[in-house]
């Protein structure tokens, strides 16, 4: 059953976080509900694969709601962010027989993930990923988006959501922010849990795993990731890493042969391969033995 927003309170957010299978851990539970409390934008800060984008998601089943999606990249404009016009079914339209047709109404409007969200706010989460990929205009323009939630069509006028929807976004900080996109918004760091914790999202997302293997996959995810690798294991390929090797071990295999047979689960570049490839099978004996 969706949360109600009129009734929230913290441990009730984590509690529906964690039934949907994301551990949040006090800290983003309490940003979360403030977020929403407030009517306020969540901007999640923390390193690829820490479960920024997860988070959202999340939000969005336990409210009961769709998530949009505004996946930020370098150059993109805010036409492709809040519509455009389809001037191919307009030039179709013009030569079609019969009574005068309006070519700038909702027909031929093509929404982009603002406009859908700004149309029907209780209906979405509303998710801006990876910020920092956009430049500098685009991001002054989403500062002015967040402010009011509104904005101005010339061929029909200016539109405004009834009510602020829940909106985060996420940064894996390759650039710094300006502040005043910053101060539009509330906060929360999200590092790489430590191997106790991330055992028990595995297990939480793995249930089939068995539990020594979830603590064998969070302790070698971790040296990884301190190993410095080109491409440091999310948690998302901790629990892939976990679900393979389950899957591939079956009854009678032991986990190091299961674990190495399934590394490309977990390790994504061919120099990180190559660099483990002669300490791999005392690496996974190790972390399986502790």
């Amino acid at each position: 059953m969706p949360l109600d927003l009129r009734a929230l309170t913290v441990s009730g957010l984590q509690s529906a976080f964690v039934d949907a299978g994301y551990l949040t851990g006090d800290e983003l539970a309490t940003s979360l509900f403030l977020a929403l409390s407030m009517k306020k934008p969540l901007l999640l800060e923390g390193a690829p694969g820490v479960g920024k984008t997860e988070a959202a998601r999340t939000l969005a089943t336990v409210l009961g709601r769709e998530l949009v999606r505004l996946q930020c990249y370098e150059g993109i404009s805010t036409q492709q962010a809040l519509y455009e016009w389809n001037y191919p079914r307009q030039l179709l339209a013009l030569r079609r027989p019969g009574k005068a047709v309006n070519l700038y109404s909702d027909e031929f409007l093509d929404e982009r993930p603002l406009l859908t969200v700004l149309k029907s706010p209780e209906r979405y989460v509303l998710l801006i990923d990876e910020i920092d990929r956009a430049d500098h205009e685009f991001e002054a323009f989403l500062l002015e988006f967040l402010s009011d939630f509104q904005i101005s069509i010339p061929e029909i006028g200016t539109l405004k959501a009834k009510v602020p929807p829940p909106v985060i976004l996420t940064s894996n900080r390759t650039r710094a922010l300006h502040e005043a996109l910053r101060r539009r918004c509330l906060y929360h760091w999200i590092d790489y849990p430590d191997a106790t914790r991330e055992a028990e999202i595995i297990r939480l997302r793995v249930p089939e795993a068995a539990p020594e293997a979830s603590r064998a996959v969070a302790r070698a995810v971790l040296s990884l990731r301190q190993r410095k690798v080109s491409k440091a294991p999310g948690i998302s390929e901790a629990i892939d890493w976990a679900r393979a090797a389950s899957l591939l071990r079956g009854e009678k295999g032991d986990w190091p042969l299961a674990f190495r047979k399934t590394i490309g689960a977990v390790l994504k570049d061919g120099d990180d391969l190559a660099d483990l490839r002669d300490d791999l099978d005392h690496f996974l004996a190790d972390v399986c033995a502790e």
